[in-house]
Parts: structure tokens; C-alpha cells; sequence
């Protein structure tokens, strides 16, 4: 074996090795709680050949790091930063983060509490790099699996990786925002990109009783579909920042609370996830009124109902007190 040779079987020892360690990471981070299934998938699918390259901050900007480099030594940080439970950015344009590949921890959190069963069909809403396209492939079949992204370098790259790693999901060009009706229905719809409410289309893409999970105002909406004009559901318990939906329903710059609110508030997470949630809606200080009064209520508290007549936002219950339009 010459050493070049050497080197690459170093290399994929190395990627089997540190995938088990994630695995095990993700394991104790209790992210497979809710379906343990995913960990058989996360165990198979190779993230590295989703990240040829990635960028990690350095002082003064970002270190592109990458599977090409001549150096060995610069390949082994390359693969061992491809299997660190850490968002890695992939593309990058006049310094805007446009894709990435989310934290592997986060991923497994919102697969499993995607609940799919055998045979479900899934349409993701964000392609990025084609890793959770790969990871749903694995356990529903390629068959079974849509994503879709607005931009065409993305969607292109994202096929030519999912073939590499021997996956073949339908990846379409187009605004996630209305869909992929010619794919539908759906069982399931999953989200990798935040958005300021739920697009429409997605619920009548949708079959009855099936399941949305998306980010929306710095948490993560988990709806059951009705019927065709209506959905619900509350958030879950855990935080959520992704990049936003490229296309028609781009999220608004974020709230920033003026200094008559107290600091405390102004710095707290859940303040600012209410505030990004009644955006519209609640001025600043009726919001901080709210959530002291309220004892600070978690993410979970809060629900989103879609609905022919509109959008809304609540705490608690979505027939009041506490109601709030998104659109």
C-alpha cells in the first residue's frame, strides 16, 4: 500500500471513529429520546461527504477548511470538524451565512420528534447540504423523501452529495414557501430554515393528521394538520436559530427591544422569543408587561394555530386570553 493510499484509509478510519463518538454524543444528549431509530441512520450516513469544505470563525473572519487541501495534517482537522456536534457554515456570499449544516444534536432532536412511521412521506424545506435528506432517505427510502431549495448551486450540490453517499431523494429547485404540490400529499414536513409564520401551501400539501416542525421565532412549531384549511400545535421546549427562508416569505430583521425595557429582560432569551412571536402585534413594554406577569413562561406555553381565516399566535390556549395574529 503506497502512502497516499495509507493516508486515505487513515482518513476513513479516522471518519468511522469520530462518526461513533457523535453518535454517542448525540445518545447522551438525550436528542434520540423521543425515536430511537434515528440512531441507526446517523450511525450509517457519512456527514463528511456533505461537507467537502466548511468555514470555521478565526479572528478577523472565517478559515475554510476542506477535503482537497495537500496538507494531511489539514485533512484530518477537516474530518474531525465534520464530526463535531456543531453547525458548520458551507456558503458564504459578501460575508451572509446562505447554507449550512446544522447542528447534528438539533437534527436528531427535530427527526425524532418528527414521529414519522414506514412509508411516511417528508418534504424538507431547505436542502442545504443534502445530510438531512440523506439521514431521512436512510430511514424512510429515497422514494419517500422531497427536499426542495430555492437557490439552484445549492439544490445541485446537495444532489451530487446525496449520490456520492448512495441516496437519490427527489431534490427540486423552487420557493419552499408554496411547497412542492406536485409531490403531495405529505405525511410529514420538516423545515431546516427559520420563517415569520406558516406558509399555507404546506397545510394543504398536507394529509390529514399529518405533522409540521418548523423554526419560527427563535423556537420550533410542531403542528397537526386537520383537514386542508386548518392546523395546530405548541412549540417545543427548545431553542432554534437557523438561517432564513430564501424566497417569498423572508423573515423580518429581529425585534431589538428599546432600553425602556428592563436589561434583564432585553437579555433574556424567552423575552426575545416573545417579542419575535407578537412582533406585529405586542408593543415592547405591553410584551415585558406579559411575561412578568405570566412568571416567564417556557416556549412550550405557547402554541400557533393556522386556520382559513388566518394565522394566529397564544399562550396556553389558542381561545385566549393571550392571542395574537402573524398574518
Amino acid at each position: 500500500m503506497g502512502t497516499q493510499d495509507l493516508q486515505e484509509q487513515e482518513l476513513e478510519d479516522l471518519a468511522v471513529s469520530a462518526r461513533a463518538e457523535l453518535v454517542r454524543e448525540i445518545e447522551a444528549s438525550g436528542a434520540f429520546r423521543a425515536d430511537p431509530g434515528w440512531k441507526d441512520a446517523f450511525r450509517a450516513v457519512p456527514r463528511h461527504l456533505f461537507v467537502p469544505y466548511y468555514y470555521v470563525g478565526v479572528v478577523g473572519g472565517y478559515e475554510r477548511r476542506w477535503v482537497e487541501s495537500p496538507d494531511p495534517r489539514a485533512r484530518e482537522r477537516w474530518m474531525r470538524g465534520a464530526y463535531v456536534d456543531t453547525p458548520l457554515a458551507t456558503r458564504l456570499r459578501d460575508g451572509e451565512l446562505l447554507s449550512s449544516s446544522s447542528q447534528p444534536s438539533l437534527m436528531a432532536m427535530m427527526l425524532a420528534e418528527l414521529r414519522v412511521e414506514d412509508d411516511d412521506r417528508v418534504l424538507e424545506i431547505g436542502a442545504g447540504t443534502g445530510y438531512n435528506a440523506a439521514l431521512l432517505s436512510y430511514r424512510l427510502g429515497d422514494e419517500n423523501v422531497t427536499t426542495v431549495d430555492l437557490e439552484p448551486e445549492i439544490t445541485e450540490s446537495a444532489r451530487r452529495h446525496l449520490a456520492d453517499a448512495g441516496y437519490h431523494p427527489t431534490v427540486v429547485t423552487g420557493d419552499g414557501a408554496r411547497g412542492v404540490p406536485e409531490r403531495a400529499p405529505f405525511d410529514r414536513i420538516v423545515a431546516t430554515c427559520t420563517l415569520p409564520s406558516v406558509p399555507p401551501a404546506w397545510i394543504t400539501q398536507c394529509r390529514p393528521g399529518a405533522r409540521i416542525l418548523s423554526p419560527l421565532a427563535t423556537g420550533l412549531i410542531a403542528l397537526t394538520v386537520r383537514d386542508a384549511g386548518h392546523a395546530e400545535g405548541h412549540f417545543l421546549h427548545s431553542p432554534a436559530y437557523f438561517v432564513p427562508l430564501r424566497g417569498e416569505a423572508r423573515p423580518e430583521r429581529e425585534h431589538t427591544p428599546p432600553a425602556g425595557v428592563p436589561r434583564r429582560a432585553r437579555e433574556h432569551d424567552l423575552f426575545r422569543f416573545l417579542l419575535a412571536l407578537t412582533r406585529d402585534s405586542l408593543e415592547p413594554q405591553e410584551a415585558y408587561a406579559l411575561w412578568e406577569r405570566e412568571g416567564m413562561p417556557q416556549r412550550e406555553r405557547y402554541g400557533i394555530t393556522v386556520a382559513g381565516d388566518g394565522e394566529w399566535a397564544w399562550l396556553d390556549d389558542p381561545e385566549g386570553p393571550y392571542v395574537w395574529p402573524l398574518r
